[in-house]
């Protein structure tokens, strides 16, 4: 299959490039810069230059594709309209292309913002609607174009996709740890987190691509729920520096923009993803990374 990937040189597409060509699909890589044109390239993937404003690049790609698979992602944390915009942007402008074709359409999406009140399952809705909520309602937009013929397939990705050089959330609390040489959890630390290993989460997106019906959630998940306190004890243990709580009201002062996401409780079970594509997760757990020095 030819697949167009956005977010080709990103933390998560540039394991699921090496992924796809591994299992020998060809592989088409949006490519914002020289760098990441460089980087696409010495995979044997092909790089077609161009961002998420670019939408002709995106028009492009996705209609010489057999597949797409959308990574990409601003995350300007400063600018949360303009991220959501973008990202609304791009997701409307590749499934419109692909309209009416079949052709498989994987986007990426999170947990954010749902909390039940339990791990949230693939059958729960994203709450993400119109061009002002999280990821510009990205999700949900996508699964409207199911019955436009396309086959739309949602990848959730748990809040920590680990492994080393891992520069997401976790990476930020251990930047905050090292700063304030304490590594904290906010209040009991009995929010949790899910987890998965970025080798699992790449096979994940393929196996999806390949197999998953139109409107599938999947969720990339390894671990149902890694608890705060378990993360920051972990994180105390690899850099020797004591273990404390941070009250909530001064979580942002201590940690920064990821306050609002270690804060919340985004747990989630991968239990019919696992069943419908006999997915496996094979790849180290979030504490043996840490306590492996992935973070160090």
């Amino acid at each position: 299959m030819r697949v167009f990937v956005t977010g080709a040189s990103g933390w998560i597409g540039s394991a699921t490039v090496d992924d796809l060509l591994g299992a020998g699909h060809d592989v088409v890589g949006l490519a914002r810069s020289e760098a990441s044109a460089a980087a696409i390239a010495a995979k044997g993937a092909t790089a077609l230059p161009g961002d998420l404003d670019d939408l002709e690049a995106l028009r492009r790609g996705a209609a010489e594709a057999e597949g797409v698979v959308h990574l990409a992602n601003k995350h300007d944390w400063a600018n949360s309209a303009e991220t959501n915009r973008a990202e609304r942007a791009a997701v409307e402008t590749i499934a419109q292309t692909l309209a009416g074709s079949g052709r498989p359409f994987v986007l990426a999406s999170g947990f954010g913002g749902m909390g039940p009140g339990r791990p949230i399952a693939e059958s729960d809705p994203s709450p993400a609607v119109g061009p002002d909520s999280m990821r510009g309602g990205s999700e949900n937009l996508a699964l409207d174009y199911v019955e436009k013929d396309v086959r739309a397939i949602v990848a959730r990705f748990a809040p920590s996709v680990h492994a080393i050089g891992d520069h997401g959330f976790l990476s930020a609390i251990v930047a905050a740890a090292r700063r304030h040489g304490v590594s904290a959890y906010i209040g009991d630390g009995s929010t949790a987190w899910a987890a998965v290993h970025r080798s699992d989460a790449a096979r994940l997106i393929r196996l999806g691509l390949e197999q998953a019906p139109a409107g599938s959630r999947l969720h990339a998940v390894a671990e149902d729920a890694v608890a705060a306190r378990d993360i920051a004890e972990a994180i105390g243990r690899t850099l020797d520096i004591p273990v404390v709580s941070v009250a909530p009201e001064k979580a942002t002062e201590h940690f920064g923009f990821v306050a609002r996401f270690f804060g919340m409780d985004m747990s989630a079970s991968s239990a019919r993803t696992r069943e419908s594509l006999a997915w496996t997760p094979s790849g180290p757990t979030l504490i043996e990374d840490i306590r492996t020095g992935a973070y160090a």
